[in-house]
Order: structure tokens, then C-alpha cells, then sequence
């Protein structure tokens, strides 16, 4: 992993594959709000996903907002957020008791909770201001094939239960024995399912309404200009280089993820990309023909494929958004690691993938659609922390400098409020009322800078997982 780990990420590639929220593209996709880029601004963001897209409408949404100037390398929400699997789902409960063996059990909730509160604020956040994003709210349900796995999620559940009273609304799990799993919800052979709260929409229609807002409020939207270069000088500015010339801002916003290591080489190695696969796929004419009544998640020993049925009134509704399958290639995924190159598909991975569908639903999947069984396949970069959380805040020593990034494949039940708690900390609002709801393991510090990066974490159960003791 180490040889993964130290290879850099480079800029984000020109003609990535074509992503199905992508098709087509948005009103914004090659948006430059002005002809030239402004000689300075108060702040840039460089990074127009939903993260960077959420830093500025919340800075520019405060009643002396400052100036905004939005870099994106290639077009408008074209990388991980515009390119993910449509989940809004907080799988909160499967690291759980990791979380509270490391942290304790007061950090251990306020995790669960951020992410819950994260989830429900995104669909707020489109109701409230009419963003036609296909969001639609119900029930997931991850259906489990490992006995680890299972044992796992029972003790999980049962903690959560526990640590966060019974009738918190971020504690509502119900499981289903295997005859009830496929009764229910089609799948065959499992050993059973754990159901919760959760929901699915297009992202990228998401930010591109978001973005609008922003515009509105006057962000300078500038598409196909990469940072190449951020350098501090000694007047306290930093400068921002592009092939289209240099900003200075008092402010940098790193909301680049999984790329982050190119603009602050420090991060190599804390911050590792990894690629993901996503395909969607004609449903087989056995499944209901209104769509599926949850999202899904197929878990096993070492690895999981998450699904979403597209909801009725969008776009190919019944359509399934299923991605995964990197720990099915021949190295256990190993080189998916350290990988920025969304221009191209694994072809073991996508036939994993395409054929999982008919894996999981069995004979409850029947004849494949006339038009074929895959509508789409793409790939999108998503960016990994050493110890498994998202890096916000200010980067150690380096004033005027800050970073929202590393959501671990999980941004839209992370991101929107991330981007929140940073501008809490740019504006240098109250620190206690932020450490209310805010996990302290998100925060950006220096010891975290040296942990080496390993693969990801608390996929695998350990027998440590199983003998956790309650903690009283």
C-alpha cells in the first residue's frame, strides 16, 4: 500500500467516462461568470463539488458575505459528487464500535448523529429551495451474506441502542431473518438484512441547484481553469496559479478530495484516491415494475456493492445505480488505490458489477430488459484518510489555508455539513457551540498529517469487533 499511497494524484483528467447523472450536462457545466479571471478576491474555493459548492453558498449567504471565486478543473460537478451512486445513507452502525473503542462513546454518537443530521439536511436543503434533484426519502436496507458481518451489526445496533437511547431517531434499526429478507426485498441467500432511515437523489442535480443559488448570490463560477500551484507569500496572500493566470485571495479553500495532494504535497499519503465503478442497469422483468421500495447495500466478508432504485417520476425511474466490486479484481482492488484515472474501466471490476444484480436477486431478477441489462458505466475518484474520517479545518501552520476534503465515499451524508463546520471555524464563530454537534475527529490537526495510510478501514470484522465489551 505504500507504493499506492505515494503516487501522485496529479490534476483531474480531461474526457473522463461519461457519467449517467451527467447526461446531459447542466445549464453550468462550462460556466464562467466572468470572461477573465479577477486579479483578487477574498476567497477561492478550488473544487466544485457538493463540498465546494456548500462553502460557498454559506459563505455567501452570511449578511456581509465576502468576495468567491469557484475554480473546477474541468466542468461544473464533474468529479466525485457528480459521478457517485445517488445514496444519501449513513451505514452509521457499521463502525460503530471501532469508533467508540477509539474515541469513546460520546464522539462514537456524535458521529452517528452528524452523519444522521447530515442525510435528513440534504433533503431539507432541496425541499426548502425547490431543487428538482429526483430526492426521494423511505427506507434502506443492507443485506448481509458474512456471519461476522451479521454478528457484527447485531452488537453494533445493540450499542447504538444503547449509547444513544433507544428512541433516537439516528438508533432506528430493524432486522429481518433470511425468509423475511427475501419475502420483503428479493434477495436470496443471505443470512438477513438490517433496515434504517435513508434516501437517493442526483447529486449533481443537487449542486448544480445549489451552485445556482450561489451565483445568485454572486459567486464567480470559473469551469475549466485548474489550480496548478497554490504558493503563500509574505504579505500573508496567497496566490493561486492557473493556465489562465494568477489570483491572490486572503483565503484558500481546498475542497479537492481525493486530487488534494497535488495543490499541498504534505497530504501525500494521508489523503489516497481511490476509483470506484458504477453502472446503471435495465431492471430484469421479475423485479416490480414501479421500482424497488429501498436502496440496498450487499454486504460480505470483505466488501460491499451499494445499489439505489431510481424512484418513479425521474428520469429511467426503476433504473439501478449499483457500484462496487473492487475487492473482486485480481489484487483484491489493491490498485484501485493511488488511481485518479476516471477515463477509464476496469473490465473484471464492471463485469462484477453488471452481473451482481442477477448474483443478489436470483430468480426474482428474471429476463434481462430487451434493450440489454446495462445502460451505463462509469468510473469516479473518491479520496481516503489514514484513519478513516474526513480532514476539515484549518491546515497546521499554514494560515489562511483550509480543507474540506476526504469524505471516504460517504460526501452526501458528510459534506453539507462539513462545509458548514468550516465556515463556523473561517469566521471564528463559537467553538463550543460547534463542538456540540461537530465530531472532534473531523478536525484537521497536525498528529493526523502523521498517520500513514493502510487501505481502508472497518471493512473486515476482527475477533476484537466480536468481544467488545459494553462500556459502562
Amino acid at each position: 500500500m505504500d507504493e499506492r499511497s505515494s503516487i501522485p494524484p496529479g490534476l483531474p483528467r480531461p474526457n473522463p467516462t461519461l457519467s449517467y447523472w451527467q447526461d446531459p450536462p447542466s445549464h453550468l457545466a462550462n460556466h464562467r461568470t466572468t470572461p477573465n479571471l479577477p486579479a483578487s478576491t477574498s476567497i477561492v474555493i478550488i473544487g466544485s463539488g457538493v463540498t465546494g459548492t456548500s462553502l460557498a453558498f454559506n459563505l455567501l449567504n452570511q449578511p456581509s458575505a465576502s468576495s468567491v471565486l469557484m475554480l473546477e478543473a474541468r466542468t461544473a460537478c464533474s468529479g466525485a459528487t457528480g459521478r457517485n451512486g445517488g445514496h444519501t445513507k449513513h451505514a452509521s452502525y457499521r463502525e460503530f464500535l471501532d469508533n467508540m473503542k477509539t474515541y469513546g462513546e460520546e464522539d462514537a454518537a456524535k458521529i452517528v448523529r452528524f452523519e444522521y443530521n447530515c442525510m435528513k439536511a440534504v433533503h431539507t436543503f432541496a425541499r426548502e429551495h425547490c431543487i428538482q434533484c429526483d430526492s426521494w426519502e423511505g427506507d434502506t436496507v443492507d443485506v448481509i451474506y458474512d456471519q461476522g458481518q451479521w454478528k457484527k451489526a447485531k452488537k453494533a445496533v445493540g450499542e447504538i441502542r444503547r449509547v444513544l437511547g433507544e428512541k433516537d431517531p439516528a438508533a432506528q434499526y430493524k432486522f429481518w431473518d433470511a425468509e423475511e429478507t427475501e419475502k420483503e426485498f428479493l434477495a436470496e441467500g443471505s443470512l438477513g438484512t438490517v433496515s434504517y432511515e435513508a434516501g437517493s437523489l442526483s447529486a449533481y442535480k443537487f449542486v448544480i441547484g445549489m451552485m445556482d443559488l450561489a451565483i445568485e448570490k454572486g459567486l464567480n463560477l470559473q469551469t475549466e481553469t485548474p489550480a496548478l500551484k497554490i504558493t503563500n507569500h509574505e504579505d500573508g496572500q496567497w496566490v493561486v496559479n492557473t493556465p489562465r493566470g494568477e489570483v491572490k485571495a486572503g483565503k484558500v479553500l481546498l475542497a479537492t478530495n481525493g486530487y488534494t495532494a497535488h495543490l499541498y504535497p504534505k497530504l501525500q499519503g494521508v489523503i489516497v484516491p481511490l476509483r470506484g465503478h458504477m453502472t446503471a442497469q435495465r431492471p430484469g422483468k421479475r423485479l416490480p415494475r414501479d421500482g424497488l421500495k429501498t436502496t440496498y447495500s450487499f454486504i460480505y466478508d470483505d466488501g460491499y456493492e451499494y445499489m439505489i432504485s431510481r424512484p418513479q417520476g425521474s428520469r429511467f425511474a426503476g433504473d439501478i445505480a449499483i457500484g462496487g466490486g473492487s475487492t473482486k479484481a485480481p489484487d483484491v482492488g489493491v490498485r484501485e488505490f493511488g488511481t485518479t484515472d476516471d477515463t477509464t474501466i476496469d473490465p473484471i471490476i464492471l463485469n462484477y458489477v453488471k452481473n451482481s444484480t442477477v448474483g443478489y436477486f436470483g430468480s426474482n431478477w428474471g429476463d434481462d430488459h430487451p434493450e440489454g441489462r446495462l445502460r451505463k458505466a462509469w468510473t469516479g475518484i473518491m479520496g481516503y484518510s489514514a484513519d478513516g474520517f474526513p480532514l476539515v479545518g484549518q491546515i497546521p501552520g499554514e494560515e489562511g489555508l483550509y480543507i474540506a476534503a476526504s469524505f471516504q465515499g460517504s460526501g452526501m451524508v458528510l459534506c453539507l455539513l462539513a462545509a458548514k463546520a468550516l465556515v463556523s471555524m473561517i469566521n471564528d464563530e463559537d467553538k463550543q457551540e460547534l463542538d456540540d454537534w461537530f465530531p472532534r475527529p473531523f478536525h484537521m490537526t497536525h498528529d493526523r498529517m502523521k498517520v500513514k495510510f493502510r487501505g481502508r478501514l472497518k471493512t473486515k470484522v476482527t475477533p476484537m469487533d466480536l468481544e467488545l465489551k459494553s462500556q459502562t
